[in-house]
């Protein structure tokens, strides 16, 4: 018990609420924890909070908190099955995922240092793309707090996976939070599956292979699970999930870029709903055509043209300066963020079927032939965006020609001077006379929209799909087609809008009869099919295509997640030892288990012996330390202790005769930091609560090892040792209150309990040295600090709180 005097406490706090999860960053001095009603706050040493994340929704409540390795992110688990990935330093959301199902924990691996060899592939970290694409330029229409989880920015960072382990046994890998990097059913390999229950889940150092602690039926199992295609893929699979992580940013920029789009467009027919839309809508259809061919014509104009033509000259210019001021705005999300998001898109695309080509290294994990396929469907989006494009740019051209003649007829009729630059060419009444006679399109018949439909569904099978997605959206619930609805056109601005609804084009883009390519296509059959040529659907709105190709690319990440799911077999099942049975009760409250049945675990990477460790209860009253080596040797070493004493061990205090688990935590690689209370069955009895620093290296004399083999029963292999029997091994603390959770931090030197009800946050400082003087802590920014931290040496020392 030397170490009983090396923690000091810094201070105390009784919080607004209850703490439910608590962690502490390994290299800064912030600390998070999740509170009952679902928000997660993250504060510093000296109790200054940095920021608080809202609850996702009503009764939501946190269940795991995981920090990047050296990094500001934090990985949050809900119960609602969401999981967010926050930014301390720059207080958002950076982004999200959603499941089905309720979440039990998520964790960010170590960092990953792939070793290079002759024969391994080399993992390009930076982005060559930066030096052939131009960035995309910035939406400033898109308010940041209104985005959603999805269209955030992924996080840049040391490499690493985010796992997230489901209540149900599911277990999902994602490598830089972007990529599917397979998962598991854990329920596939018990006996039990009604007996079960998972407590962790856990990657290797090496990143080959999975330890999962859970229960099946009335035995507490630790399986492990060994991946080929993760040891002999990393690094590609490195490569491929930066490619992963920039196409969805190009994706949610797409998106964004789409609702600017959208937001755009709304403007434009707002700036045109004052008297052209009146008017539009106070004729019959096909007036107005009708009425503005026979002023452009004749020069006649009829009573309700010139109630229209009302407006002033002035008035009027305001008007069409709005118009074409929003129509640029249009004309540039289209050229230049939807263009150019299109242009990266298939950079990267193409980037990743020249990976495929490379057989050794990505043919467990890119399919050739579908990324080709994603590739085609890119163009075709390209296509599309061209498309739109031509018919934006025809349609400012035509709105400014209206504009002018509108003017110009102002002016003709209250008999004004009309300048010289305002008399129209032959070429542009000609123009003007197919504009209105286009204003009022002919709505085509139901019967002629279902043939089209069917006609262009038997092209492809992808366009039938979406044709299939469309009419069943269309139709009642009983399956019989809805009844044809006509929508008045506006000086039909249809003709753009109706790119930016996820329907078939109701007036598809002419066909120029000067163009040689669309002929040359209708002639050959065989030419119009060839995979090596982008298709392009007429039909398909803008919506319609860029839906095409995102499933085209999420096929394309399906055969990582199949190939590495399929890839994890069974290679040891330990036996630690045997529990209750699982209860409706017990099951239903996750947080909620019984004395003997109590299970709590703590993982460590030890780089420095290539060991991985796992600390466990096995009830209140015993823990095992189970050392894995990841040589060639497959050893495993295991230590089991008690709180209670031995047959041979020496007078205790009072309390260490009764002491239970509350929790515990590695520290570091050489020590342990425990949780304890005392059991007490007298009424009312206030229990007592102590902290246990445990030395793993003075225990090291008394582990079990162990050739590690497909079926070993630890609980009949090794000696259960008491605590108190361990020379130098427990150093014991008497705690205030009544603790029931525990963060410790080795690399910050600082523990964390919670008591009274998860009310009560204490913070002690270890490791500390007797002539240690306090000082007051700078109250610069917590980011200085913190940064500064991660670099200052060990003769450094942070400054403290005046005890006064």
């Amino acid at each position: 018990m030397a170490q009983s005097s090396s923690m000091k406490l810094l201070g105390a706090r009784n919080m607004s609420c209850i703490v439910e999860r608590m962690e502490w960053n390994n290299k800064m001095d912030l600390i998070a924890y999740g509170t009952e009603k679902g928000e997660v706050i993250i504060q510093r040493l000296n109790w200054q909070k940095i920021v608080t994340f809202p609850t996702p929704g009503e009764d939501v409540r946190v269940r795991s908190l995981s920090w990047q390795m050296d990094e500001t992110l934090l990985a949050v688990g809900y119960s609602n099955g969401k999981v967010a990935l926050l930014d301390a330093e720059s207080e958002t959301i950076i982004s999200g995922l959603i499941y089905e199902d309720d979440i039990k924990k998520v964790y960010f691996s170590k960092a990953i240092n792939c070793k290079e060899g002759l024969d391994s592939y080399t993992c390009n970290a930076k982005d060559k793309h930066k030096r052939y694409l131009p960035k995309l330029p910035p939406l400033t229409n898109i308010d940041p707090c209104l985005k959603t989880l999805d269209q955030k920015s992924f996080p840049k960072g040391s490499p690493c996976f985010l796992v997230v382990i489901m209540r149900s046994g599911k277990v999902h890998l994602l490598l830089l939070g972007a990529l599917q990097a397979g998962s598991i059913d854990l329920t596939q390999h018990v006996l039990n599956p009604d007996q079960f229950d998972v407590y962790d889940v856990r990657l290797n150092g090496d990143f080959n292979a999975i330890y999962a602690l859970l229960r099946d039926g009335q035995q507490l199992k630790l399986l492990h699970f060994h991946n080929q295609v993760l040891q002999d893929s990393i690094s590609p699979m490195l490569e491929l999930a930066s490619h992963c992580a920039h196409i969805l940013e190009t994706k949610n920029y797409i998106n964004d870029t789409q609702q600017c789009l959208t937001e755009a467009w709304e403007t434009v027919q707002l700036e045109m709903d004052n008297k052209l839309t009146k008017y539009a809508n106070s004729q019959a259809y096909g007036m107005i055509s009708a009425h503005f061919l026979e002023l452009l014509v004749f020069g006649y104009a009829t009573l309700e043209v010139e109630e229209f033509l009302t407006l002033t000259e002035k008035g009027f210019k305001k008007i069409a300066n709005s118009v074409d001021l929003s129509l640029n705005n249009l004309q540039g999300l289209v050229f230049k963020q939807l263009n150019g998001a299109a242009i990266n898109m298939f950079y990267f695309l193409n980037t990743i079927a020249g990976f495929g080509r490379m057989t050794h290294f990505f043919e467990a994990l890119i399919s050739p032939d579908v990324a080709s396929e994603a590739m085609r469907a890119c163009g075709s989006f390209l296509l599309k965006v061209h498309e739109l494009q031509r018919t934006i740019d025809a349609l400012v051209y035509n709105m400014k020609l209206f504009h002018s003649w509108v003017i110009f007829t102002i002016l003709r009729l209250s008999h004004q001077e009309i300048p010289d630059d305002m008399v129209f060419t032959g070429k542009e009444n000609l123009a003007l006379a197919e504009f209105f006679c286009a204003m009022e399109p002919e709505i085509p018949e139901p019967s002629e929209e279902l043939d089209i439909s069917i006609d262009k569904s038997a092209t492809t099978s992808t366009t039938a799909a979406a044709a299939t997605a469309t009419a069943e959206e269309e139709l009642p619930g009983d399956g019989s087609p809805a009844p044809p609805t006509t929508t008045r056109s506006k000086f039909n601005l249809e003709r753009v809008g109706q790119y930016l609804e996820n329907a078939y084009l109701t007036q598809p883009h002419p066909v120029n009869p000067a163009e040689v390519w669309p002929r040359l296509l209708a002639e050959n059959e065989c030419l119009a099919q060839c995979n090596l040529l982008v298709p392009h659907d007429k039909r398909l709105s803008l919506i319609q295509q860029r839906d095409k190709m995102f499933n085209a690319i999420d096929a394309v990440f399906h055969k990582p997640t199949e190939s590495i799911s399929a890839s994890f077999k069974l290679s040891s099942t330990v036996i630690c030892g045997d529990l209750q049975h699982l209860n409706a009760e017990s099951a239903a409250e996750p947080d909620q288990q019984p004395n003997s049945d109590f299970v709590n675990c703590s993982y460590y990477v030890h780089e420095a012996t290539q060991c991985d460790m796992l600390a466990l209860t096995i009830g209140r009253q015993e823990a095992m330390v189970l050392e894995f080596s990841r040589g060639e040797d497959c050893l495993l070493r295991c230590i089991r202790v008690q709180l209670q004493p031995g047959p041979f061990t020496a007078q205790l205090q009072e309390d260490y005769y009764n002491l239970r688990f509350v929790d515990l935590q590695f520290y570091n690689e050489s020590s342990l930091s425990m949780l304890a209370q005392t059991s007490t069955t007298a009424t009312g009895a206030r229990p007592h609560s102590y902290f246990l620093q445990f030395s793993l290296s003075a225990a090291r004399n008394h582990c079990t090892q162990h050739q590690l083999t497909p079926l070993m029963k630890l609980d009949e292999a090794t000696v259960t040792h008491s605590v108190h029997d361990i020379p130098d091994a427990a150093a014991f603390k008497a705690l205030d209150g009544v603790c029931e959770m525990l963060a410790v931090s080795g690399s910050r030197k600082v523990a964390t309990v919670l008591s009274d009800r998860r009310r009560k946050m204490t913070i002690f400082e270890m490791e500390i040295e007797e002539e240690e003087d306090d000082t007051e802590m700078s109250q610069t920014s917590f980011l200085e600090i913190s940064k500064e931290s991660v670099l200052a040496t060990g003769s450094i020392d942070l400054e403290k709180h005046n005890d006064t």
